[in-house]
């Protein structure tokens, strides 16, 4: 009757060491990230045209003709 709680006792540190041991384990697997200046420098093209102020103009031009002929409608 004395070998069963040894026994419990033996088995319940051999569980202790391996929830341990697979806990490390799995904590040495994680995945490192790592942040690292580039090689080559960062180029932004900015070849953007803009014609925003052209279709202003013809939008004013377009509204001050229909204003001033309003007889052509």
């Amino acid at each position: 009757m004395i070998r069963q709680p040894r026994m419990r006792l033996v088995f319940l540190n051999l569980l202790t060491i391996l929830a341990f041991l697979s806990t490390v384990v799995l904590v040495s697997c994680t995945p490192r990230v790592e942040v690292a200046a580039p090689e080559k420098p960062i180029t932004i093209n900015l070849n953007v045209k803009i014609d925003h102020e052209i279709r202003l103009k013809v939008e004013k031009d377009l509204e001050n003709l229909f204003t001033d002929q309003s007889g052509l409608f």
